[in-house]
Protein backbone atom coordinates (compact mmCIF):
# COMPACT_ATOMS: atom_id res chain seq x y z
CA UNK A 1 0.00 0.00 0.00
CA UNK A 2 2.85 2.36 0.86
CA UNK A 3 4.57 1.52 -2.41
CA UNK A 4 1.49 2.50 -4.40
CA UNK A 5 1.06 5.80 -2.52
CA UNK A 6 4.66 6.81 -3.25
CA UNK A 7 4.38 6.06 -6.94
CA UNK A 8 3.66 9.14 -9.09
CA UNK A 9 1.85 8.90 -12.40
CA UNK A 10 3.43 10.55 -15.46
CA UNK A 11 0.76 13.26 -15.36
CA UNK A 12 1.55 13.93 -11.70
CA UNK A 13 5.25 14.28 -12.49
CA UNK A 14 4.46 16.73 -15.31
CA UNK A 15 2.28 18.79 -12.96
CA UNK A 16 5.03 18.80 -10.33
CA UNK A 17 7.46 20.12 -12.94
CA UNK A 18 5.22 22.59 -14.80
CA UNK A 19 3.32 24.13 -11.87
CA UNK A 20 6.36 25.70 -10.13
CA UNK A 21 7.63 26.98 -13.49
CA UNK A 22 4.22 28.48 -14.25
CA UNK A 23 4.03 30.19 -10.86
CA UNK A 24 7.58 31.51 -11.29
CA UNK A 25 6.77 32.85 -14.79
CA UNK A 26 3.59 34.45 -13.42
CA UNK A 27 5.56 36.12 -10.64
CA UNK A 28 8.14 37.45 -13.11
CA UNK A 29 5.41 38.71 -15.47
CA UNK A 30 3.60 40.54 -12.64
CA UNK A 31 6.83 42.13 -11.46
CA UNK A 32 7.65 43.25 -14.99
CA UNK A 33 4.14 44.70 -15.36
CA UNK A 34 4.59 46.67 -12.15
CA UNK A 35 7.99 48.02 -13.18
CA UNK A 36 7.15 48.67 -16.84
CA UNK A 37 5.91 52.29 -16.30
CA UNK A 38 9.20 53.09 -14.58
CA UNK A 39 11.58 51.50 -17.09
CA UNK A 40 12.60 54.81 -18.65
CA UNK A 41 13.06 56.44 -15.26
CA UNK A 42 15.14 53.51 -13.99
CA UNK A 43 17.30 53.52 -17.12
CA UNK A 44 18.06 57.24 -16.81
CA UNK A 45 18.77 56.74 -13.09
CA UNK A 46 21.35 54.05 -13.85
CA UNK A 47 22.85 56.10 -16.70
CA UNK A 48 23.28 59.19 -14.52
CA UNK A 49 24.62 57.15 -11.61
CA UNK A 50 27.22 55.49 -13.89
CA UNK A 51 28.26 58.80 -15.45
CA UNK A 52 28.80 60.58 -12.13
CA UNK A 53 30.20 57.66 -10.14
CA UNK A 54 33.84 58.76 -10.85
CA UNK A 55 32.99 62.25 -9.55
CA UNK A 56 31.45 60.65 -6.48
CA UNK A 57 34.65 58.68 -5.86
CA UNK A 58 36.79 61.82 -6.17
CA UNK A 59 34.65 63.65 -3.64
CA UNK A 60 34.86 60.68 -1.26
CA UNK A 61 38.66 60.70 -1.53
CA UNK A 62 38.58 64.30 -0.31
CA UNK A 63 36.93 63.17 2.90
CA UNK A 64 33.31 63.93 1.95
CA UNK A 65 30.75 61.42 3.14
CA UNK A 66 28.57 59.33 0.83
CA UNK A 67 25.41 61.27 1.60
CA UNK A 68 26.97 64.72 1.26
CA UNK A 69 28.73 63.80 -1.99
CA UNK A 70 25.51 62.44 -3.52
CA UNK A 71 23.63 65.56 -2.38
CA UNK A 72 26.21 67.88 -3.95
CA UNK A 73 26.15 66.00 -7.26
CA UNK A 74 22.34 65.84 -7.35
CA UNK A 75 21.95 69.55 -6.55
CA UNK A 76 24.50 70.71 -9.12
CA UNK A 77 23.13 68.39 -11.81
CA UNK A 78 19.56 69.57 -11.21
CA UNK A 79 20.76 73.18 -11.42
CA UNK A 80 22.58 72.47 -14.71
CA UNK A 81 19.34 71.04 -16.12
CA UNK A 82 16.90 73.59 -14.73
CA UNK A 83 18.80 76.89 -15.04
CA UNK A 84 19.35 76.85 -18.86
CA UNK A 85 15.80 75.58 -19.33
CA UNK A 86 14.42 78.41 -17.21
CA UNK A 87 16.46 80.97 -19.16
CA UNK A 88 15.21 79.58 -22.47
CA UNK A 89 11.60 79.51 -21.21
CA UNK A 90 11.81 83.11 -19.96
CA UNK A 91 13.35 84.20 -23.26
CA UNK A 92 10.58 82.51 -25.23
CA UNK A 93 7.81 83.78 -22.93
CA UNK A 94 9.06 87.37 -23.09
CA UNK A 95 8.83 87.37 -26.89
CA UNK A 96 5.28 85.97 -27.00
CA UNK A 97 3.38 89.17 -25.99
CA UNK A 98 5.26 91.22 -28.59
CA UNK A 99 4.50 88.72 -31.35
CA UNK A 100 0.84 88.51 -30.36
CA UNK A 101 0.53 92.30 -30.25
CA UNK A 102 2.01 92.64 -33.73
CA UNK A 103 -0.29 89.97 -35.14
CA UNK A 104 -3.35 91.59 -33.57
CA UNK A 105 -2.44 95.09 -34.73
CA UNK A 106 -1.91 94.00 -38.32
CA UNK A 107 0.84 96.56 -38.78
CA UNK A 108 3.76 95.98 -41.08
CA UNK A 109 6.43 95.36 -38.45
CA UNK A 110 8.00 92.41 -40.23
CA UNK A 111 11.08 93.19 -42.29
CA UNK A 112 11.01 92.18 -45.96
CA UNK A 113 12.79 88.90 -46.76
CA UNK A 114 16.39 88.96 -48.00
CA UNK A 115 16.83 88.35 -51.71
CA UNK A 116 19.28 85.49 -51.09
CA UNK A 117 16.41 83.47 -49.64
CA UNK A 118 15.15 82.80 -53.16
CA UNK A 119 18.41 81.02 -54.02
CA UNK A 120 17.68 78.15 -51.60
CA UNK A 121 16.63 75.13 -53.68
CA UNK A 122 13.02 73.90 -53.60
CA UNK A 123 11.75 75.72 -50.50
CA UNK A 124 13.43 79.12 -50.96
CA UNK A 125 10.92 80.76 -53.35
CA UNK A 126 7.90 79.58 -51.31
CA UNK A 127 9.35 80.90 -48.06
CA UNK A 128 10.28 84.18 -49.74
CA UNK A 129 6.76 84.61 -51.11
CA UNK A 130 5.08 83.89 -47.76
CA UNK A 131 7.51 86.15 -45.90
CA UNK A 132 6.98 88.98 -48.38
CA UNK A 133 3.19 88.70 -48.00
CA UNK A 134 3.50 88.76 -44.21
CA UNK A 135 5.70 91.86 -44.43
CA UNK A 136 3.36 93.77 -46.75
CA UNK A 137 -0.13 92.57 -45.77
CA UNK A 138 -0.29 90.81 -42.41
CA UNK A 139 -4.12 90.47 -42.26
CA UNK A 140 -4.19 88.74 -45.64
CA UNK A 141 -1.31 86.50 -44.60
CA UNK A 142 -3.07 85.56 -41.35
CA UNK A 143 -6.30 84.83 -43.25
CA UNK A 144 -4.57 82.72 -45.90
CA UNK A 145 -2.42 80.67 -43.54
CA UNK A 146 -4.79 80.69 -40.57
CA UNK A 147 -5.46 76.90 -40.47
CA UNK A 148 -1.77 76.09 -40.85
CA UNK A 149 -0.83 78.56 -38.10
CA UNK A 150 -3.53 77.12 -35.84
CA UNK A 151 -2.40 73.53 -36.32
CA UNK A 152 1.23 74.54 -35.86
CA UNK A 153 0.32 76.33 -32.64
CA UNK A 154 -1.45 73.24 -31.29
CA UNK A 155 1.54 71.08 -32.22
CA UNK A 156 3.88 73.55 -30.55
CA UNK A 157 1.83 73.54 -27.34
CA UNK A 158 1.74 69.73 -27.26
CA UNK A 159 5.49 69.57 -27.81
CA UNK A 160 6.04 72.09 -25.04
CA UNK A 161 3.92 69.97 -22.70
CA UNK A 162 5.92 66.88 -23.64
CA UNK A 163 9.18 68.73 -23.00
CA UNK A 164 7.96 69.83 -19.57
CA UNK A 165 7.01 66.24 -18.68
CA UNK A 166 10.37 64.96 -19.93
CA UNK A 167 12.15 67.65 -17.93
CA UNK A 168 10.33 66.69 -14.73
CA UNK A 169 11.11 63.01 -15.35
CA UNK A 170 14.79 63.88 -15.85
CA UNK A 171 14.89 65.85 -12.59
CA UNK A 172 13.27 62.89 -10.83
CA UNK A 173 15.92 60.62 -12.38
CA UNK A 174 18.59 62.96 -11.01
CA UNK A 175 17.11 62.60 -7.52
CA UNK A 176 17.06 58.80 -7.80
CA UNK A 177 20.60 58.80 -9.20
CA UNK A 178 21.78 60.82 -6.21
CA UNK A 179 20.12 58.28 -3.89
CA UNK A 180 21.81 55.46 -5.82
CA UNK A 181 25.20 57.18 -5.43
CA UNK A 182 24.60 57.50 -1.70
CA UNK A 183 24.36 53.70 -1.55
CA UNK A 184 26.78 53.07 -4.41
CA UNK A 185 28.79 50.32 -2.68
CA UNK A 186 25.73 48.19 -1.98
CA UNK A 187 24.28 48.87 -5.47
CA UNK A 188 27.55 47.97 -7.19
CA UNK A 189 27.89 44.78 -5.17
CA UNK A 190 24.35 43.73 -6.06
CA UNK A 191 24.87 44.37 -9.80
CA UNK A 192 28.21 42.55 -9.69
CA UNK A 193 26.49 39.52 -8.14
CA UNK A 194 23.86 39.57 -10.91
CA UNK A 195 26.50 39.76 -13.65
CA UNK A 196 28.55 37.02 -12.01
CA UNK A 197 25.47 34.81 -11.91
CA UNK A 198 24.61 35.52 -15.56
CA UNK A 199 28.13 35.08 -16.93
CA UNK A 200 29.03 32.22 -14.59
CA UNK A 201 32.22 33.88 -13.40
CA UNK A 202 32.95 36.83 -11.11
CA UNK A 203 35.90 38.09 -13.17
CA UNK A 204 33.92 37.91 -16.43
CA UNK A 205 31.00 39.69 -14.78
CA UNK A 206 33.29 42.50 -13.60
CA UNK A 207 34.71 42.72 -17.13
CA UNK A 208 31.30 43.24 -18.71
CA UNK A 209 30.36 45.71 -15.99
CA UNK A 210 33.44 47.76 -16.88
CA UNK A 211 32.52 47.62 -20.58
CA UNK A 212 29.00 48.87 -19.91
CA UNK A 213 30.21 51.61 -17.58
CA UNK A 214 32.90 52.80 -19.99
CA UNK A 215 30.44 52.75 -22.91
CA UNK A 216 27.87 54.83 -21.03
CA UNK A 217 30.50 57.37 -20.00
CA UNK A 218 31.90 57.48 -23.53
CA UNK A 219 28.46 58.19 -25.01
CA UNK A 220 27.73 60.79 -22.32
CA UNK A 221 30.99 62.61 -23.04
CA UNK A 222 31.18 62.10 -26.79
CA UNK A 223 27.51 62.61 -27.70
CA UNK A 224 25.76 64.63 -24.99
CA UNK A 225 28.89 66.52 -23.94
CA UNK A 226 29.81 67.43 -27.51
CA UNK A 227 26.19 68.39 -28.26
CA UNK A 228 26.21 70.67 -25.20
CA UNK A 229 29.42 72.40 -26.34
CA UNK A 230 28.00 72.75 -29.85
CA UNK A 231 24.73 74.19 -28.55
CA UNK A 232 26.64 76.57 -26.27
CA UNK A 233 28.67 77.91 -29.19
CA UNK A 234 25.55 78.26 -31.35
CA UNK A 235 23.65 79.87 -28.44
CA UNK A 236 26.34 82.54 -28.04
CA UNK A 237 25.88 83.43 -31.70
CA UNK A 238 22.07 83.44 -31.39
CA UNK A 239 22.09 85.81 -28.40
CA UNK A 240 24.77 88.14 -29.81
CA UNK A 241 23.00 88.47 -33.16
CA UNK A 242 19.74 89.08 -31.29
CA UNK A 243 17.72 86.33 -32.93
CA UNK A 244 14.18 86.03 -31.46
CA UNK A 245 13.77 82.89 -29.37
CA UNK A 246 17.52 82.37 -29.04
CA UNK A 247 17.06 80.18 -25.97
CA UNK A 248 14.68 77.83 -27.75
CA UNK A 249 17.01 77.64 -30.75
CA UNK A 250 19.92 76.78 -28.45
CA UNK A 251 17.98 73.91 -26.89
CA UNK A 252 16.92 72.76 -30.38
CA UNK A 253 20.57 72.82 -31.47
CA UNK A 254 21.48 70.57 -28.55
CA UNK A 255 18.63 68.18 -29.33
CA UNK A 256 19.76 67.95 -32.96
CA UNK A 257 23.34 67.37 -31.83
CA UNK A 258 22.27 64.56 -29.50
CA UNK A 259 20.21 62.96 -32.28
CA UNK A 260 23.20 63.17 -34.64
CA UNK A 261 21.34 65.55 -36.97
CA UNK A 262 23.33 68.47 -38.47
CA UNK A 263 22.69 71.71 -36.58
CA UNK A 264 22.65 73.43 -39.97
CA UNK A 265 18.86 73.10 -39.74
CA UNK A 266 19.00 75.69 -36.93
CA UNK A 267 21.99 77.80 -37.92
CA UNK A 268 20.90 78.34 -41.56
CA UNK A 269 17.81 80.41 -40.61
CA UNK A 270 20.01 82.31 -38.15
CA UNK A 271 22.49 83.11 -40.93
CA UNK A 272 19.66 84.31 -43.18
CA UNK A 273 18.35 86.48 -40.34
CA UNK A 274 21.82 87.94 -39.75
CA UNK A 275 22.15 88.92 -43.42
CA UNK A 276 18.69 90.54 -43.34
CA UNK A 277 19.17 92.72 -40.22
CA UNK A 278 22.95 93.19 -39.85
CA UNK A 279 25.65 94.64 -42.03
CA UNK A 280 27.39 92.39 -44.50
CA UNK A 281 30.63 92.32 -42.51
CA UNK A 282 28.90 91.38 -39.27
CA UNK A 283 26.77 88.76 -41.04
CA UNK A 284 29.87 87.18 -42.61
CA UNK A 285 31.60 87.03 -39.22
CA UNK A 286 28.61 85.33 -37.64
CA UNK A 287 28.37 82.95 -40.60
CA UNK A 288 31.96 81.88 -39.96
CA UNK A 289 31.13 81.50 -36.26
CA UNK A 290 28.11 79.30 -36.98
CA UNK A 291 30.11 77.18 -39.44
CA UNK A 292 32.84 76.61 -36.84
CA UNK A 293 30.32 75.79 -34.10
CA UNK A 294 28.40 73.49 -36.43
CA UNK A 295 31.53 71.55 -37.39
CA UNK A 296 33.00 71.40 -33.88
CA UNK A 297 31.58 67.90 -33.37
CA UNK A 298 33.75 66.60 -36.22
CA UNK A 299 36.84 67.39 -34.13
CA UNK A 300 35.49 66.63 -30.66
CA UNK A 301 33.73 63.30 -31.26
CA UNK A 302 36.83 61.30 -32.23
CA UNK A 303 38.55 62.62 -29.11
CA UNK A 304 35.69 61.73 -26.75
CA UNK A 305 33.98 58.62 -28.15
CA UNK A 306 35.71 55.29 -27.78
CA UNK A 307 38.65 56.75 -25.84
CA UNK A 308 40.02 54.00 -23.60
CA UNK A 309 37.49 51.44 -24.85
CA UNK A 310 38.14 48.09 -26.47
CA UNK A 311 35.20 48.87 -28.78
CA UNK A 312 35.91 50.97 -31.93
CA UNK A 313 34.27 54.36 -32.32
CA UNK A 314 32.18 53.36 -35.40
CA UNK A 315 30.53 50.60 -33.35
CA UNK A 316 29.57 53.13 -30.67
CA UNK A 317 28.22 55.61 -33.23
CA UNK A 318 26.20 52.92 -34.99
CA UNK A 319 24.73 51.91 -31.63
CA UNK A 320 23.90 55.53 -30.81
CA UNK A 321 22.12 56.22 -34.11
CA UNK A 322 20.33 52.86 -34.22
CA UNK A 323 19.36 53.15 -30.56
CA UNK A 324 17.82 56.59 -31.09
CA UNK A 325 15.81 55.30 -34.05
CA UNK A 326 14.62 52.22 -32.14
CA UNK A 327 14.17 53.48 -28.57
CA UNK A 328 14.18 57.27 -28.62
CA UNK A 329 16.54 59.43 -26.58
CA UNK A 330 17.40 56.75 -24.04
CA UNK A 331 18.41 54.59 -26.99
CA UNK A 332 21.61 56.66 -27.14
CA UNK A 333 22.91 54.49 -24.34
CA UNK A 334 20.88 51.31 -24.89
CA UNK A 335 22.02 50.95 -28.50
CA UNK A 336 25.66 51.73 -27.71
CA UNK A 337 25.76 49.31 -24.76
CA UNK A 338 24.09 46.49 -26.70
CA UNK A 339 26.42 46.82 -29.67
CA UNK A 340 29.47 47.16 -27.41
CA UNK A 341 28.61 44.01 -25.45
CA UNK A 342 27.75 42.16 -28.66
CA UNK A 343 31.04 43.22 -30.23
CA UNK A 344 33.04 42.05 -27.21
CA UNK A 345 31.20 38.71 -27.17
CA UNK A 346 31.88 38.29 -30.87
CA UNK A 347 35.56 39.09 -30.40
CA UNK A 348 35.83 36.62 -27.53
CA UNK A 349 34.19 33.96 -29.69
CA UNK A 350 36.67 34.64 -32.51
CA UNK A 351 39.65 34.60 -30.16
CA UNK A 352 38.60 31.36 -28.44
CA UNK A 353 41.18 28.66 -29.37
CA UNK A 354 39.73 25.73 -31.26
CA UNK A 355 39.84 22.36 -29.43
CA UNK A 356 42.76 20.26 -30.57
CA UNK A 357 42.35 16.71 -31.80
CA UNK A 358 43.79 13.79 -29.81
CA UNK A 359 46.57 13.22 -32.37
CA UNK A 360 47.65 16.88 -32.19
CA UNK A 361 47.82 16.69 -28.41
CA UNK A 362 49.96 13.52 -28.57
CA UNK A 363 52.24 15.18 -31.11
CA UNK A 364 52.77 18.20 -28.87
CA UNK A 365 53.46 15.96 -25.87
CA UNK A 366 55.99 13.93 -27.88
CA UNK A 367 57.73 17.14 -29.03
CA UNK A 368 58.07 18.28 -25.43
Amino acid sequence: MTKLSNTRTPIGKIVDLVLPLFLLALLVALNVQLLLPFVGLLLWTMILAICFYPVHLRLKRRGISNMLSATIIGTLLAAVILVPTAIAAISAASSVPEIVAELQSGKEHIRPPPAMLQDIPMVGPKIHSAWAQAATDMPAFAKKFGPQLSSFTRWLVSQAGGMVAALLALVLAVIFAAITLAYSDAARGFIASVFARVTGDRIRGEHYMSIIGATVKSVANGVIGVAFVQALLCGIGFFVVGIPGAGILSILAMVLGVLQVPVLLVTLPAIIFAFSVKSTTVAILFTIWFIVSGLSDVVLKPLMIGHGLEVPMPIILLGVIGGVIAYGLVGLFIGAVLLAVGYVLFREWLDTPEPRSRNEVKGLQAAE
